[in-house]
């Protein structure tokens, strides 16, 4: 039987915290849930409490080994990475089985997403029209697990999105997350497993809300302009210098859509 964990990467005190285990403990399947956390508090274990979840602790190094940390602390074949602040659909883990069934050798497996601003769920944007743009080729399954097809919905922005995504366990690395970086270790992530046999399998369908908030971490990383530092850095791994400037200047206009 196939297995899949959710693991809520949870920090501090997030208001947001409750709503995010309400939804990956209301699944439409039997799904594992872990809280991963590197500030353990009262709060947390509390609701951990409150929702009958097992809380792993470990010690902050960078935003990319938290990650690595969570992912790892789970023993099943999928593993997803809830980020606190955001809330997954029904069928969100039920989707994401039934995908790895049919494709075993695939790397990732992610969904479609709707953003949460201000409490209200926004389904379409210009961001959200250009990110469903650049994943057009991999809708056919057939182009999902060939190199050009993976590094092609990769090379104008980062179009997959993070808390969307789950890992096939057994055909990843043990270290996934750069650990230097603060804003693009998701995006650097898949550029490296781009370059890995398997396949990158896109479900378009709206199947997570993802927020966007003034307080959330990418949002602070923005206004400290590393965000746009980190982008250009990715974006040479698959253009020449000067192109890959000439895109980073188009690329920071789209940081103006993660403000409220």
């Amino acid at each position: 039987m196939i297995s899949h964990t959710f693991v809520v990467l949870a920090y501090k005190e997030s208001e947001f915290l409750e709503e995010c285990l309400k939804s990956v403990t209301n699944q439409s399947v039997k799904t594992n849930v872990l809280i991963a956390t590197t500030t353990p508090n009262d709060y947390i274990n509390n609701l951990a409490n409150k929702y009958s979840i097992d809380v792993v602790c470990g010690k902050h190094t960078s935003i990319g080994g938290d990650f690595d940390f969570a992912r790892n602390s789970a023993d099943t074949d999928l593993v997803t990475i809830a980020h606190q602040d955001d809330v997954y659909d029904y069928t969100y883990a039920e989707e994401v089985i039934n995908s790895y069934k049919k494709d075993p050798d695939s790397i990732i497996i992610f969904s479609d997403y709707y953003e949460i601003r201000n409490g209200e769920k926004t389904y379409t944007n210009l961001n959200l029209k250009i990110k469903r743009l650049l994943l057009t080729s991999l809708r056919f399954k057939k182009l999902s697990g060939f190199k050009h097809f993976k590094r092609n919905v990769l090379r104008y922005g980062n179009a997959i999105s993070c808390p969307a995504v789950s890992y096939v366990q057994k055909n990843c690395p043990e270290k996934i997350f750069d650990l230097v970086m603060k804003c693009d270790i998701d995006w650097a992530a898949w550029e490296m497993l781009s370059r890995k046999k398997g396949k990158f399998i896109f479900i378009p369908k709206k199947l997570m809300g993802h927020r966007i908030d003034d307080s959330t971490t990418t949002s602070d990383i923005i206004s400290q302009g590393i965000r746009t530092k980190e982008d250009l850095l990715i974006l040479e791994r698959f253009w020449p210098k000067r192109v890959a400037k000439m895109i980073n200047r188009l690329y920071k206009g789209s940081e103006k859509n993660n403000n409220l």
